[in-house]
């Protein structure tokens, strides 16, 4: 009798699933924002510039809600500044979900350099700017949010969010800023700001469980249709 040999057993690549009571967390950075002009200063919410915004970002918050209506998402969060409520409103309309405002989330608090002058200092070139990257540190800019501070409340927001929605996925809307220092967080970058490249109204994808964040994403722009570069 002539033996047959036994099926020999495959080990296929492993494919990413995110582990049991984890949260996936979709971080849009709001679409492009109105442009600062002297003779128009923008409205403030808490000391912070709060401009609408800009035609070009609305059509990123169409694109951002065409490509995230099919996925499943179970709850979305905005910050207190208008145009991360503007940017999630199209998805919030095709999903029939109210965002939560979390006020953690905002963009780090830019002291004396708020309204517009951030943008313009670093257009004109101002010496603080060169001291800015060199030290990879915002406080370096006078009246600042501390870097710690900053990191500290983005780090407890996120974990209340985590914390509320175990196996589930959230979109929030929120800011470059905030993109930059997470990501920083999540990856142990040395450099602070290695992470503050994220276009307006990408999408990074993380996915947290406890004190452990995994990167799945980096400032996806697919659905804006925008060249490599």
């Amino acid at each position: 009798m002539t033996s047959t040999p036994e099926q020999e057993i495959e080990y296929r690549q492993h494919r990413f699933s995110p582990p049991p009571g984890a949260t996936e967390i979709f971080l849009v950075r709001h679409g492009e924002s109105a442009p600062a002009r002297a003779s128009e200063p923008f409205d403030l919410v808490d000391g912070q510039a709060d401009p609408d915004l800009a035609p070009e970002g609305r059509d990123h918050a169409q694109r951002i809600g065409v490509r995230l209506a099919g996925e499943r998402i179970d709850a979305i969060y905005v910050t207190t500044l208008r145009r991360t409520v503007q940017t999630a409103a199209p998805l919030a309309e095709k999903l029939g979900i109210t965002p939560v405002v979390e006020r953690d989330l905002r963009e780090i608090h830019l002291g004396d350099w708020e309204n517009g002058l951030f943008r313009k200092y670093t257009t004109d070139g101002h010496p603080i700017v060169d001291r800015l990257w060199a030290e990879q540190r915002w406080d370096v800019i006078p009246g600042a949010e501390s870097d710690e501070a900053f990191g500290a409340r983005l780090r407890d927001a996120l974990t209340r969010i985590a914390a509320a929605h175990p196996d589930q996925r959230v979109a929030v809307f929120t800011h470059g800023g905030v993109i930059g220092e997470v990501f920083a967080q999540a990856g142990r970058s040395v450099e602070r700001f290695a992470y503050l490249g994220a276009d307006n109204g990408s999408i990074s994808h993380l996915v947290l469980l406890g004190d452990r964040w995994i990167v799945r994403r980096f400032n996806d722009t697919a659905h804006l249709a925008n060249p490599l570069g």
